[in-house]
Order: structure tokens, then C-alpha cells, then sequence
């Protein structure tokens, strides 16, 4: 199947980057950081990274993608200096089997959003009025989440479904994602007439410019509590990044792409 259409080519592209650099490798000395980070940070992580090595100088590596198969990899030995979960399950699982020294923080609160195109088939509403009613009248051909088996945010998507008792009726039209922001790609792209995503994807400009969107009751799903973890204490570099992320000025980005903060 064909999922891009011409005029999203860059804007899928930017979702869609599996990893990405704050700087050229020559251009520092300091020891390298990966990170390796859910899909629903693709916006806001890349701000962060940017401010932080303007003030610091410091080389960030940026990977992004499901936080189910970032657990698999790390459970395997992937090396990994900061792992940023979409959800705190795959943090403290790591923690249990002792791939990793303490629990980690708790960094975010997400929320999921109902996304289509603007001028589309189906409106976004946050009861899914009118979704449901598009399944009854036939406009409904297909509906993008994530894979509710590798991403949090999919499987947050099955839960608020589920509660609008609409899951059984629109299992056939589903079109999954392997993570939050290919579902955004899906949902947006014309294969599908709408989605549900991660709210922090839908706040960059350029998504925005093209959407319609409308935030689900947090009260429709489990919590979305995102939390990281040093994989590799002894890398300073990541140790220092990892505190930054906890900061006022870390959170105030992940505050403006629509995450909750603080405890």
C-alpha cells in the first residue's frame, strides 16, 4: 500500500526520521550519547537536544521508535546510553530482570489524541460522536493506531476504544503503526480517514497546519506516565543529558507539545 502522498513527503520524512544528530561527529570531543527514545518524543526530544547543545556543545544521538521493541533490543544488549519509554512498564521490567541499576524517573504524563486531516471524511471529537457515527454510515474505510503489542500508545488507543465500546466494530478497518508516529503518517496520508496518536506529535506547526485534532479523556485509559533510565551510568555525558531532562528548561519544551510534568 501507498501511504504518502507528494505534499507530506517532508513532514512524514521529519516524523518518520529513525535517528538523528545535534551536530556533525566531528564536531566535538565529548563522549558520544545515544539515546534511545519512544516515537511520541520525535518533536519535543529534537527541541531538546538542539537547546542543549547550544548551551553545552554536547553531541546527542537520537533513535526513535516503539518502545516495546527499544525494550527487546535492550533486553539483548543494545547499546544504548538513555532509554525514554513511552510508558514506565518497560523501565521497571528492565529494572526487575536487572538490565538496569535503579527504576529510573518518571519524566512525562502523555495524552492521546483523535487526529485526521483537515477537510476529511470524519471530524475529530473527543467523545468520537462522530466516529461512530461514520462507521454506521459507511465513511469509516479505515482508522490508524499503533501496534497495541510493542507501542504504549497503541495500546492506549485499544483502552479508550474499548470504552466507547467501538474496539469490536472497528477492528476490521484498523490500519497499525509499528509506533506512535507511522500511525500519524497512516492517519494523515489519505489511506486512512483519521487516527489515534500521541498528542505530542500532533502540536508540531506543520501537523497542526493540516489537521484537525481533539484530546481523549485521560479517564477513557491507564496513564500514560513516560519514564526513562540510565542505561550506561558511566557515561558522564549521559549522566549530565539525563539530568538536563529533568530540568526546568527540559520541561518546559515537553510542556509545550502538550505533556504533563512533575509528579
Amino acid at each position: 500500500m501507498r501511504f504518502l502522498r507528494l505534499g507530506w513527503l517532508s513532514v512524514f520524512r521529519f516524523i518518520m526520521g529513525v535517528a538523528i544528530t545535534t551536530a556533525s561527529p566531528s564536531s566535538f570531543a565529548m563522549d558520544k550519547v545515544t539515546v534511545a527514545a519512544a516515537a511520541t518524543l520525535r518533536f519535543a526530544l529534537a527541541d531538546i537536544a538542539k537547546q542543549y547543545q547550544d548551551q553545552t556543545g554536547q553531541h546527542i544521538d537520537l533513535v526513535f521508535g516503539s518502545s516495546g521493541n527499544f525494550y527487546n533490543q535492550i533486553s539483548q544488549g543494545a547499546p544504548f546510553d538513555l532509554f525514554m519509554s513511552a510508558d514506565e512498564d518497560y523501565v521497571l521490567r528492565l529494572q526487575k530482570a536487572g538490565k538496569v541499576n535503579n527504576a529510573g524517573v518518571v519524566y512525562a504524563r502523555g495524552q492521546l489524541a483523535f487526529l485526521v486531516p483537515k477537510g476529511g471524511a470524519v471530524k475529530a471529537d473527543s467523545q468520537f460522536d462522530d466516529l461512530r457515527k461514520a462507521l454506521k454510515d459507511g465513511r469509516l474505510k479505515h482508522f490508524a493506531i499503533a501496534n497495541p503489542a510493542v507501542a504504549p500508545y497503541g495500546e492506549r488507543a485499544q483502552e479508550a476504544l474499548e470504552h466507547a465500546g467501538l474496539w469490536q466494530t472497528i477492528q476490521p478497518k484498523l490500519v497499525t503503526g509499528e509506533n506512535v508516529a507511522q500511525t500519524a503518517q497512516f492517519a494523515l496520508s489519505g489511506s486512512t480517514q483519521g487516527g489515534l496518536v500521541a498528542l505530542s506529535l500532533v502540536m508540531s506547526p506543520d501537523v497542526q497546519a493540516r489537521s484537525n485534532y481533539a484530546v481523549v479523556p485521560e479517564q477513557w485509559h491507564k496513564p500514560l506516565l513516560q519514564r526513562m533510565v540510565l542505561l550506561k551510568p558511566e557515561n558522564t555525558a549521559a549522566s549530565r543529558f539525563y539530568t538536563y531532562l529533568q530540568g526546568d528548561a527540559a520541561r518546559k519544551v515537553l510542556q509545550r507539545y502538550g505533556y504533563g510534568v512533575g509528579q
